[in-house]
């Protein structure tokens, strides 16, 4: 891995320093976003040329690591589905009424086909507007929320 250093100039850019020069406006990228978020990243210059590859977050220190992790959140939106409150009817379209990681939300699911299978256990949900919610894992939610689930399935 080259060594580099990251830091944010005036305007909230994040600016990546390295032996070859400083870049402005660089942006990571993950490869697998969300079968390995922490591994295969990409730092990425304003032409989209590639500067660093990251093979884990784990490996940066520890204010590197802080930068990347706040950039790919502000860059990234997919709130993780925790639990599925209410569903307004088992035909579809429908409405949710969702508990996410960023709190609680409601959705429009056109068709059951915008409920995809990613994983054994992993869902992508894409509402009426194409935002994406995940369920990382439908074991680990609550017994009411899998038994709405089911219903879609």
């Amino acid at each position: 891995m080259n060594k580099f250093e990251l830091s944010r100039n005036a305007f909230g850019k994040l600016v990546f320093t390295s032996s070859e020069g400083v870049h402005e406006g660089v942006v990571p990228v993950r490869a697998f976003p969300i079968a390995a978020p922490d591994s295969g990243i990409a730092l990425v210059d304003a032409d989209g040329h590639e500067l660093a590859w990251i093979d884990s977050l784990n490996e940066l220190p520890a204010p590197a690591r802080a930068l990347l992790e706040e950039e790919l959140k502000n860059r990234e939106f997919l709130p993780v589905i925790k639990s599925i409150r209410h569903v307004s009817t088992f035909a579809v379209p429908s409405t949710w009424e969702v508990e996410t990681d960023r709190g609680e939300a409601s959705f429009v699911l056109k068709g059951e086909e915008d409920i995809r299978r990613i994983a054994q256990d992993t869902l992508l949900i894409a509402d009426s507007h194409g935002v994406q919610f995940l369920i990382r894992d439908v074991q680990a939610l609550d017994k009411a929320s899998r038994k709405l689930l089911d219903r879609f399935l």
